[in-house]
This record gives C-alpha cells, structure tokens and sequence, in this order.
C-alpha cells in the first residue's frame, strides 16, 4: 500500500507544471494628504505602513488586470510641502519614489492552453 501511494505521489509530482510568473518594478509617488497639519503628525501619516500597502497596491493594479504586488523594494523619501493658504506651520507630507515590484501570472503557464483538450 506504502508503495502504491509514493508511486502515485511521484506520478502527480511529475506531472504538475509550476507557475510562471512575470515581473515588473515600478517606482512612484504616495499622494498627500489634503488636511494641513503640523510637521510631525503629517510625517507620521504619510508614513504608515498602511498607507504604503494601499498605494503599492494601486500602483501594481494600474499596470492592468491580474497584477498583483510581489514585495515593496522600496519605501521611498519624505518629502514635506508647507500649505500655500496658511500662516502658520502646517504641512502637507507625501513618500516619493516608492519602488514596488509587481507580479502577473504568465498567460498559458496555467491550466489549458486555448485550441487543446
């Protein structure tokens, strides 16, 4: 029976085609938020990881249907801009040149290819 099961595992192996995937690194901007605020609170939220995963993710599906975001290379730089209709010191914050690489499953790579049985 052991027998049976190791044959039958290693025919499945064997026949299995793992899936190919394709590739692409895209860098882009976070946008800033629209409420001005002080310095600090605004780094703070330009800054969350949420804030990170949400726009890597836009960035990938903007690249088409089927893509998906592999790994954040890169998290980018702070880069701070004072509100234009304020005396005071409030500042709106943005990350700048996020690089985040993306992943699309390889057409045909899975499942049938079209016009085969």
């Amino acid at each position: 029976m052991k027998f049976y099961l190791v044959a039958l595992m290693m025919f499945f192996a064997d026949s299995a085609i793992a899936t190919e995937y394709i590739y692409r690194e895209l860098m882009a901007n976070t946008l800033a938020s629209p409420k001005c605020e002080s310095k600090a609170d605004a780094q703070t939220k330009a800054d969350r990881p949420y804030n990170l995963k949400r726009y890597s993710k836009k960035f990938c599906q903007s690249q088409g249907y089927g893509w998906h975001v592999e790994k954040i290379k890169n998290n980018g730089k702070m880069v701070c801009n004072k509100c234009p209709k304020d005396n005071q010191n409030t500042f709106t914050c943005f990350k700048e040149d996020v690089v985040v690489k993306c992943k699309r499953i390889k057409p045909g790579s899975v499942g049938l290819l079209p016009g085969q049985y």
